[in-house]
């Protein structure tokens, strides 16, 4: 699914939160000099974040094409990272071979059982965990037309904004991490128009695309006008588009 559209547009637009998560795992430990890895790192902001930070970076993906991208990024940077293609949650790297995990919007996509005994199996005693989520909010313009027209997606036992929840987060995360600490923050999620939008969505972001390329025309037409319907709630005053999704940052140190 992630290698359809052009994930590097939504990359571009949560860079910032890349910047924070890399940021947060530096108030709490180090990061110059710091075996780092990033989970699930897509094109590789947060690994790139942090390789300039002086940390010794590894970025694991499950998507060729998305490590490929950040490949190059890191030798356009001038950075030395060690790519791996591989599930985040069974990554085949050695135990405790790292001092700091992150993960921007990327591990909350994961089994998380798995998952935080994959990261907990990866880092150190003391290392730090420093991941990002979204948090489920009222009115989001990306996911309510989606159940309009669909109706809930299928039960898998857990969903990605969970994460975001302080309850849940601090829950999966107690028999093997301390010390977990949650700030919250808004991204504001802008287009030029709300035709730029429906493009952002029918074509570049992957979840979207996959969506549209599993449904038939019919059903895809009622998703693009039940869209269309949500994002005219945001149009601003110059006829651009403008909405706020709010996440999550999450660290914990490794007991």
């Amino acid at each position: 699914m992630w290698a359809g559209g052009r994930y590097e547009s939504v990359a571009e637009r949560i860079a910032v939160v890349a910047g924070e998560t890399v940021e947060a795992a530096g108030r709490r430990r180090a990061l110059d000099g710091a075996r780092l890895v990033d989970l699930a790192c897509g094109t590789g902001n947060a690994a790139l974040a942090a390789a300039g930070r002086g940390a010794l970076v590894t970025g694991v993906d499950v998507t060729p094409e998305l490590v490929d991208i950040a490949r190059r990024a890191a030798t356009d940077a001038g950075h030395h990272v060690t790519w791996v293609v591989a599930d985040a949650s069974a990554t085949g790297l050695p135990d405790a071979s790292f001092d700091v995990a992150v993960s921007n919007m990327g591990v909350i996509f994961v089994e998380p059982q798995q998952q935080v005994a994959e990261i907990a199996r990866l880092l150190e005693p003391g290392g730090v965990l420093a991941f990002s989520s979204w948090v489920r909010s009222g009115d989001n313009p990306m996911f309510d037309p989606i159940v309009t027209v669909l109706g809930p997606p299928p039960n898998r036992g857990f969903t990605p904004d969970q994460w975001g929840e302080r309850a849940v987060a601090t829950e999966r995360l107690d028999a093997t991490f301390a010390d977990v600490e949650i700030d919250d923050g808004t991204l504001a999620w802008t287009f030029d128009s709300k035709d730029d939008a429906l493009h952002f969505m029918r074509y570049e972001s992957p979840m979207h695309v996959d969506l549209f390329t599993r449904v038939d025309g019919s059903v895809g037409d009622r998703l693009q006008a039940a869209f269309d319907d949500a994002l005219s709630a945001h149009v601003t005053d110059g006829g651009g588009v403008r909405f706020e999704a709010p996440y999550a940052v999450i660290t914990a140190v490794r007991r």
